[in-house]
This record gives C-alpha cells, sequence and structure tokens, in this order.
C-alpha cells in the first residue's frame, strides 16, 4: 500500500476551495483592522498581539513565544517595549520564581480591551446570526483549529 505522501495529491472539491476562501477572507480582514487599530495605540501587530494574549492572564515568556510563534529573545523585546509604556509588567511565576511571566498592568487591560472592541467587521454579521448558529461556527471552528499543545519547545 502507498504511503500517503506516495499518492497522487487529488483536487479539493469546489465547496472546500470556497470555504478555504472564505476563511482567507475573514482572516485578512481580521489582520487589517487589527493593525489599524494597534496604530491607533501606536502599537505594532505584534504589540498588540501580546498585549491581547495578556489581557487573557500572565503567560511565562517561552508560553507567548510559543503563542506568538517566534524566538523567545523577540518576546523580550516585545515585551521590554510594553512595559516602557506602562502597558505590562514582569513577575515572577507564583509557581515558579525562577520563571518570569509578563502581566498586562490596568492601562494594558483597558487598551487590549479597546483593541478587541474595535474590531467591527465581524460584530454585526455574527450578531445577525441566532445564539444556536454561532454556537455551531464556533464549535466547528474549534474542530478545525484543534486542541492547544500544552507545552513544547519553541
Amino acid at each position: 500500500m502507498a504511503a500517503p505522501s506516495d499518492r497522487p495529491a487529488r483536487r479539493p472539491d469546489d465547496l472546500t476551495l470556497e470555504v478555504v476562501d472564505l476563511i482567507g477572507a475573514v482572516v485578512a480582514r481580521y489582520h487589517e483592522e487589527f493593525e489599524e487599530a494597534a496604530a491607533g495605540h501606536a502599537l505594532t501587530g505584534a504589540q498588540a498581539k501580546l498585549l491581547t494574549l495578556l489581557s487573557l492572564g500572565p503567560l511565562p515568556m517561552r508560553k507567548l513565544a510559543r503563542k506568538l510563534r517566534c524566538e523567545p529573545s523577540n518576546v523580550t523585546g516585545i515585551v521590554d517595549r510594553l512595559e516602557s509604556r506602562g502597558l505590562v509588567e514582569r513577575r515572577p511565576d507564583p509557581a515558579d520564581r525562577r520563571v518570569k511571566v509578563a502581566a498586562p498592568t490596568e492601562e494594558g487591560r483597558r487598551v487590549a480591551r479597546s483593541l478587541r472592541d474595535s474590531l467591527r467587521f465581524a460584530r454585526e454579521p455574527l450578531a445577525a446570526l441566532s445564539e444556536e448558529e454561532r454556537l455551531a461556527l464556533r464549535d466547528l471552528l474549534r474542530q478545525m483549529v484543534g486542541p492547544e499543545p500544552e507545552s513544547g519547545t519553541v
């Protein structure tokens, strides 16, 4: 039996291609609005993304690097710039004091909320869906994304 990589690639069906194109359009609009929102706060996209991640709770620097898909040294620079603006602070991890976590300040949480609130493009179309439809969409997206690995290397 041939290995999956030895089989000729099958062309996706038209419906799959349309769904992929629609997902791409949503992602492009999200990034465009996110970059605009970030610029409105004099932040780069990476700074805004990091601040948004931290609004969910403090995270160790290595975990931030994994979530941002970048090197830990890059995260250090981003945190340095956010810290100098009073949006983020470093703290010892309560579980392991040798590890530093980045945490949003009150101002950082306010800016993260503002960033999220400014993403208008999906709000109205999603509001037009019933709760049942939004739950189904959420569940399908979770299924597509799959579980997030808990640990691992960067």
